[in-house]
Formats: C-alpha cells, sequence, structure tokens
C-alpha cells in the first residue's frame, strides 16, 4: 500500500555544502585541534585524547540508528539548524573548559550534531552506478576532510584562539546554507510500520554476517590513527607543521583525483577485486612509512599512494553495503549499517592511544597496518556470492534494464 510522505528533495551543491561545513570542522577538531589543544594547552595525555576520540565516534554511532528512523519520517525543517548548535556546543565545551570532563562532553556533542548530515547524502544515493555516485560523495568528504586539519594547522602559529573562530565560521555557514535547501519536494514511498521494518532490517543483518568482520575491522584499522596522527608525522617522519599541512593535502588529493574513476572501474571490473587491491596497497605504504624514516619527498608521495589507494576502497566497500539498502527505509538502514561500521572507530582510537601510550607510535601504525593486511587476505579469500548479498546482482540488472527503458 503506497501512502504520501513528504520528504525533501535536497539540491546536489547545496547539499554537499552543508556535507564540507560539517566534515571540515569534524576532521580539523579530530586531527588537528583537539590532540595539539588538550596536549600543548589543556595538558591532557594522548591516552585521554584516543578516549575522547572514541567516545565522539559512540556517540555518532549510537544516534545514527535513531536518526535514520526520524529522517524516514519527519521533517528536517529542525534537525539540520539542531546539528549544529550541538557541534558549536561541543567546540565551545572543549575550548572553554581546561578540565578532562570538558574535552570530553565537547567531543561528544560534536559526534551527536554530525551523525545525521551523512545519512542525509546516503539517503540520495540512487540505484543505479552506486561505486560511481559513492564516489562523487566521497570526493567532497575527502576535500573537507583533507582541507580542515590542513587549516587549522596554518593557524596555529598565531595560537588557538583563531582556529577555534574558523571553526565556528564554518559551522555557520553550513547552517545558513541548511535553510536553502529545499524542503517541499514530495515523493511517494511506501509507509512500512516499525515492525515490518524491524523484520526487514533483522533479514539483511543475517546476510551481513560474512560482512561484519570487515566492517569492523576496517573502520578500527583506520581509527587507530587518528589520536596519534599528528604526533608521528613529527616525532617518527620529523615534518614540520606545514610539511604535515602538505602531506594531508597530497594524501586528500590522492583520493579525491581518484574516486570517481575508482568508483566507475569498481562498477565494471568488480567490488571484491577493487578491495583487494585497495587493501594491499595500504598494507604495503603503510608498510615503507613505519619501517623507515623516509625524506620528506618520499613520504609526499606515500601520502598521495595512501589517497589513491582509499579511493579503491571507499566507493567499491559502500556500493556493497548499499544493496542492503531497501528503498523504503534508507535513513533507518543507512543508520543501522553505519552504526555497526561505527563499532570499529569507537573502539579505534582507544586502541591507538594505548598502544602509543604504553609503546610508541610506530607501534600504533604497525598495528593498523597488520589489520590492513588480514582484511586484503579476508576479501580474497571471501567468495564473491558472500560479498555481494543474494539477489544483489539481479537487482542491480533490473536496475540497469529500468534505466534504459527509462532513458529510450
Amino acid at each position: 500500500m503506497m501512502s504520501r510522505m513528504s520528504v525533501y528533495k535536497f539540491p546536489t551543491l547545496t547539499l554537499f555544502m552543508v556535507l564540507f561545513c560539517t566534515e571540515f570542522v569534524r576532521s580539523a577538531f579530530l586531527f588537528s585541534f583537539l590532540p595539539n589543544f588538550a596536549v600543548n594547552e589543556s595538558g591532557q595525555t594522548v591516552a585521554l585524547v584516543g578516549l575522547a576520540v572514541s567516545l565522539h565516534y559512540a556517540a555518532d554511532t549510537l544516534i545514527k540508528g535513531v536518526a535514520g528512523y526520524f529522517l524516514d519520517r519527519f521533517s528536517l525543517r529542525w534537525l539540520l539548524p539542531t546539528t549544529f548548535v550541538l557541534m558549536l556546543s561541543g567546540l565551545a565545551a572543549v575550548f572553554f573548559s581546561s578540565y578532562a570532563w570538558g574535552l570530553v562532553a565537547g567531543s561528544v556533542l560534536l559526534g551527536i550534531g554530525a551523525s545525521p548530515i551523512w545519512l542525509i547524502c546516503l539517503e540520495k544515493i540512487r540505484m543505479t552506478e552506486r561505486a560511481a555516485q559513492m564516489g562523487a560523495i566521497y570526493t567532497v568528504w575527502l576535500a573537507s576532510i583533507g582541507l580542515g586539519p590542513v587549516m587549522v594547522n596554518l593557524t596555529f602559529d598565531a595560537g588557538f584562539e583563531p582556529a577555534f573562530w574558523l571553526l565556528v565560521s564554518l559551522l555557520a555557514f553550513g547552517c545558513i546554507a541548511s535553510f536553502a535547501i529545499d524542503r517541499t519536494t514530495p515523493l511517494y514511498l511506501q509507509n512500512v510500520s516499525f515492525a515490518e521494518q524491524a523484520a526487514g532490517l533483522r533479514r539483511r543483518l543475517v546476510q551481513l554476517k560474512w560482512l561484519l568482520p570487515g566492517m569492523i575491522l576496517q573502520m578500527t584499522a583506520a581509527g587507530l590513527l587518528l589520536p596519534i596522527l599528528p604526533s608521528f608525522a613529527v616525532d617518527h617522519l620529523g615534518l614540520s607543521q606545514p610539511q604535515y599541512s602538505l602531506m594531508l593535502m597530497l594524501g586528500g588529493a590522492g583520493a579525491i583525483l581518484f574516486l570517481v574513476p575508482m568508483g566507475r572501474l569498481a562498477d565494471r571490473w568488480g567490488h571484491k577485486q577493487m578491495l583487494v587491491a585497495g587493501f594491499v596497497s595500504l598494507t604495503v605504504v603503510m608498510a615503507l612509512l613505519a619501517v623507515s624514516i623516509p625524506p620528506p619527498a618520499l613520504t609526499m608521495l606515500f601520502a598521495f599512494m595512501l589517497g589513491l589507494s582509499y579511493s579503491a576502497v571507499l566507493p567499491a566497500w559502500n556500493a556493497v553495503l548499499s544493496y542492503l539498502v531497501p528503498e523504503e527505509q534508507k535513513g533507518t538502514a543507512w543508520g543501522v549499517l553505519s552504526g555497526i561500521e561505527g563499532l570499529g572507530i569507537m573502539i579505534g582510537p582507544v586502541i591507538g592511544g594505548w598502544v602509543a601510550s604504553q609503546y610508541t607510535n610506530t607501534a600504533a601504525i604497525s598495528t593498523s597496518m597488520a589489520l590492513m593486511a588480514v582484511l586484503a587476505l579476508f576479501y580474497l579469500i571471501l567468495p564473491q556470492s558472500k560479498l555481494v548479498p543474494a539477489g544483489g546482482t539481479l537487482q542491480r540488472k533490473r536496475e540497469n534494464t529500468h534505466r534504459s527503458d527509462r532513458e529510450s
């Protein structure tokens, strides 16, 4: 039975502007502002930074399922401004409090505020050429997470206050941009009861049993790097702040330039092959960084190669996940799947901070590298039928046929 539900069509440019501002602030906060401000200004430990980052992603993960449910049902008129208010409150709590609880509470508020924006983007994925569309979204995302830490690093010479006001300005701009979103375009969607949704999601979670190890491990491997990346670049690689900023820019450029081409290649070549190739490349480059101290020029090349390798993984993996998302409940389904992935990003920073405190930053990098190697082996031996859920290939053929009929 079909009923009229009011959902909202976002102009792509405006939505990307909101996503850019949100992830710019989040990445600048997690990769640069929080580690530097907590250790150098507030006198906190790297382990506490790792805990704060983990709790940030714990809050992000826990709120996604709830946010996805409401995105399928209610107006975004109140939701988008609320997200920016929460993020601003989190930044203020960190900056204006010299206590550990303020740092942790601020990180949590930032995670809650940033959570729904990503789900809104994923809801807009069309069912054809999934990997290519994922590549476009990740291009904007990686541009924001690359520029965020770089721009904040450039303000540190003048102190932490200019960095704080830069982040506040971006949040204000994103909030203003969100009001330009068209909130009046209705679509006809299936009105699915909560019990029916729960049953459908349960079936998809059963399909996920072969994907769960990869979902959790790959986010854990990435999360390991968050609390230690700035200090690893300075202490092990011997980079200055401008060189570290350049390294981040080149890594982001390597991903941004190749995300869309890699997404298209994954649609044609196969998602399994791209996942294996991407994780093998990540393992090799991280090993070269961990076991040697390359000159700055070679370090920049390695950073670019890491971004290139990452561009092979992201669109292919999210295209695989998109097969599990029903058209009639995208927000809820993406919320659940993002929540499962979030388990890895929750525990990764805690492990990374603990390993770095007990041993060295290089040990944390090596741990992340080992997880990447395990993932490459896992996807290599995993049958294609286990990677793409039952019916996924057939459904994709139907979607392509339907698209061809519309075009003709």
